[in-house]
């Protein structure tokens, strides 16, 4: 029997990391609220998630030579593109950062990685379940 723990996951470890990664610059952004001239940063953590779903419902291209170009959005890195934030208020010493959008991103946020690691732990779980019966 072939078994799979990339298939058995799924999608949810890339998720707990991009998750993670998504936490650590919210809480940049939080803590550069009274910065000069910060602009505040995110990514789109829904595009990137989708793009990972499409991903596994396609075929991969294998590249035989090291020379080979790869195909573009064939490969999702693991350091997402930063995008910048549109501030709703400009603030007059160039700061972008709205404590009060980057503290209900940020709640937002944990909920999910709270709640993608419950969904791994089941997964793992139900796995070395079905392991201990065999």
């Amino acid at each position: 029997m072939n078994l799979s723990l990339d298939k058995a996951l799924g999608i949810l470890p890339a998720s707990v990391t991009l998750q993670a990664h998504r936490t650590e610059l919210l809480a940049s952004n939080i803590a550069n609220a009274d910065t000069p001239n910060y602009k505040s940063r995110d990514f789109d953590i829904k595009g990137l998630l989708g793009t990972l779903v499409g991903r596994e419902k396609t075929l991969d291209i294998v590249k035989t030579q090291p020379n080979h170009l790869a195909l573009p959005g064939s490969v999702v890195s693991d350091t997402p593109t930063l995008l910048y934030r549109i501030p709703a208020q400009p603030a007059l010493d160039g700061n972008t950062v709205d404590p009060q959008l980057e503290r209900a991103a940020f709640a937002d946020n944990a909920m999910h990685y709270q709640s993608t690691l419950e969904f791994l732990n089941r997964r793992v779980s139900s796995i070395r379940a079905a392991l201990r019966k065999e």
